[in-house]
């Protein structure tokens, strides 16, 4: 009678333990499965940020009326402004496969804004033109000049050069990328650094979520002949 008794439940262990393992096995494959597509995934997204168009010696003219400048600037408040700029000029040279030199011919009038309406809209732009900030009316233009750069891989470079705001002319650092669409680089610049003084946090104290962050960010699209 025990024995009767016991050989069924063994045989139903057995059989729990057969699953079990079977189970484990399943679940294991699905796991590697998932890390193997992951991992495939990341790779191809590293391959479309970083890949760049081989680029030939010449002196590249900018097409000012396809090219763009977008600015963006944010406040303590998390509120966040942004717009756009146009060229006056522009042009760059690559020489054995670097760009050596340029210059780009920014149109402060221009300034436009693109989170905004009607009044609220018109104001931002007559403030960003006043002596608040960018004082417009003296100082027309800004320019970005390329003095050198480092290859990073085919078709993307880390460029040096100045940026000159209202007569004052600091160096910056960037990354450009040569793309079938044409070439793009983003920058931030110190907007104290060019006596920009409106509510920064570098000239006044106690602002509270007044503060509007020093670093105002540029995001560049270029098309060129």
């Amino acid at each position: 009678m025990l024995q009767e008794f016991v050989n069924p439940i063994f045989k139903s262990f057995i059989l729990f333990y057969q699953n079990l393992n079977y189970m484990k096995k399943i679940f294991t494959s699905i796991v590697l499965i998932s890390i193997a597509s992951c991992n495939t995934n990341t790779s191809q997204g590293d391959n479309a940020t970083t890949h760049g168009v081989k680029t030939l010696d010449n002196v590249y003219n900018l097409l000012t009326d396809q090219s763009s400048i977008t600015w963006k600037g944010r406040e303590l408040s998390t509120k966040v402004h942004y717009g756009t700029l146009n060229f006056v000029s522009g042009e760059f040279e690559v020489v054995d496969g670097l760009i050596s030199n340029g210059e780009f011919v920014v149109d402060m009038t221009s300034i436009n804004n693109q989170d905004m309406k009607g009044d609220r809209k018109a104001r931002l732009e007559g403030h960003l033109k006043s002596d608040d900030f960018f004082s417009v009316e003296t100082y027309q233009t800004a320019t970005l000049s390329i003095a050198s750069s480092k290859i990073i891989s085919d078709g993307k470079w880390n460029v040096f050069g100045e940026l000159t705001i209202k007569n004052y002319t600091h160096p910056v650092s960037f990354e450009m990328i040569r793309s079938e669409e044409g070439w793009s680089a983003s920058l931030f610049f110190d907007r104290s650094k060019y006596d920009v003084k409106f509510r920064s946090g570098t000239f006044f104290q106690n602002l509270g979520d007044k503060l509007i962050y020093d670093d105002i960010e540029l995001v560049i699209s270029l098309k060129t002949v």
